[in-house]
């Protein structure tokens, strides 16, 4: 192999051969599945329009970034809080549409934040969106989404535990992909028992076409954007989410660079990066589907394999292409009883909130300042509060816990003095890699 660094990385998976290279696909589709489809099944989505928007999202990502990245976009569950809000925790699907309409809005956040940092720098720009603002803005995520996770959970305990415990043992205990793939073998583990108890309705995948197009006519472009009170409070709430999710994008090209030993965020560039990852979101949104957002567990794939071509993931989001056009498939995922995504949410909205606090901790927040405790006490208890009893109304227009909690701080950690956070541009080859959100 000629292109290989001292670890015995592989840089041209073209050396392997084609039947190595697809397998190499197939193993990245497998790692970013469990997550990927678990968001519409929470959201009310459809599988087939998220699989389509992730394939399209990642082979556009790495359009614009030159094919230099080996990243592949999935589902964002960091937005499961705003559609839970704006959907009113789905007994209200028909707000679903203001929802999709928001992700579309929320990914100029990072086409503006891409074009500030191509014109002012990263480390001008990032002194706004410090771990201070962004790690309890994480934190509130998950803790609003809590209480979902519970309602499901409730409706089969037997399901929600076989897929909880599988998700612990194989993320603790196992090795190799079963330690990479802990989602998936929780549904897979459940599931199974769910067939067992008779939990499981086969009736609309028997009626379901084995080919079809992933977004039908009558939802083509599930989106709204009618000017109406309801597209306004939507895009309030979940608009500012892209705030965090922006330093997770960051944490995410860091923890890809540090895993390649290859610097992305200066070469394509963090702006082009962030451009890809907002060009996806926003078409995503367009066409009735989640956010995107690049994912850690093929970052996980990456580390394992040590292939590092991004040509291997650009097959992944071929084969997430060809699995969105059949209904059948859809319909079948659809059939996963609410226990069991009760219980792979029960560990995964408290892994957010745990993401946020190790956002803290890594960074090293001080909160022996009052000024870091005043700001953080600030957005926790806005989030909390506000969405415990709807948000806060002006007018037609509702402001969420979030979008309260993201706005003040902001403007808290922008008017009280002593905002020390840097993001050195000149150094981030050597800190920059270690930062992860």
């Amino acid at each position: 192999m000629k292109q290989m660094d001292l670890s015995g990385g592989i840089y041209d998976a073209r050396e392997l051969g084609i039947p190595r290279m697809l397998v190499l696909g197939v193993q990245h589709t497998f790692a970013m599945f469990g997550a990927t489809v678990l968001v519409p099944l929470l959201t009310g989505l459809s599988v087939s329009t998220t699989l389509l928007c992730a394939g399209i999202g990642t082979l556009l990502f790495h359009l614009i970034n030159k094919g230099k990245v080996p990243a592949f976009l999935g589902s964002s569950f960091a937005y499961l809080g705003g559609f839970t809000i704006v959907t009113n925790n789905g007994a209200n699907p028909e707000n679903l549409p203001y929802a999709c309409a928001a992700v579309a809005c929320s990914g100029l956040v990072y086409l503006a934040v891409s074009a500030l940092i191509a014109t002012f720098g990263v480390g001008r720009i990032m002194r706004f969106f410090p771990p201070v603002v962004t790690g309890p803005i994480i934190i509130a995520i998950g803790l609003i989404l809590a209480p979902s996770a519970i309602s499901n959970c409730s409706t089969n305990w037997l399901l929600a535990a076989v897929a909880l415990g599988v998700v612990i043992i194989c993320n603790i205990w196992g090795k190799g992909m079963i330690k990479i793939l802990p989602i998936l073998l929780g549904v897979i583990a459940a599931y199974l028992v769910a067939l067992v108890t008779n939990a499981v309705d086969f009736t609309a995948v028997a009626q379901a076409d084995w080919i079809g197009l992933p977004i039908k006519k009558e939802a083509m472009g599930l989106f709204a954007f009618d000017g109406s009170s309801r597209l306004i409070s939507a895009i309030l709430t979940i608009v500012p989410i892209a705030i965090a999710t922006v330093m997770e994008h960051i944490g995410d090209m860091a923890a890809i660079s540090a895993t390649t030993g290859k610097n992305y965020i200066r070469d394509p560039g963090l702006h082009r990066t962030l451009l890809g990852d907002g060009v996806a979101t926003s078409l995503a949104g367009l066409l009735g589907g989640p956010a995107n957002t690049t994912y850690g567990e093929n970052t996980g794939v990456l580390a394992l394999s040590k292939v590092y071509d991004p040509l291997v993931v650009r097959i992944a989001a071929v084969f997430a292409i060809l699995m969105s056009f059949s209904p059948k498939f859809d319909a079948l995922i659809n059939t996963i009883p609410a226990g069991i995504v009760g219980g792979i949410s029960f560990i995964l909205y408290g892994m957010i909130s745990a993401i946020g606090v190790r956002n803290v901790v890594e960074n090293q927040v001080d909160f022996t300042n009052s000024r870091n405790l005043i700001i953080a006490a600030v957005i926790l208890v806005s989030a909390l509060g506000f969405n415990s009893v709807g948000g806060l109304t002006f007018g037609p227009v509702t402001l969420s816990g979030l979008a309260i909690a993201a706005l003040l701080g902001i403007l808290l950690n922008a008017i009280i003095p002593g905002n020390d956070y840097r993001f050195d541009k000149v150094n981030e080859g050597e800190q920059g890699l270690n930062m992860q959100v």
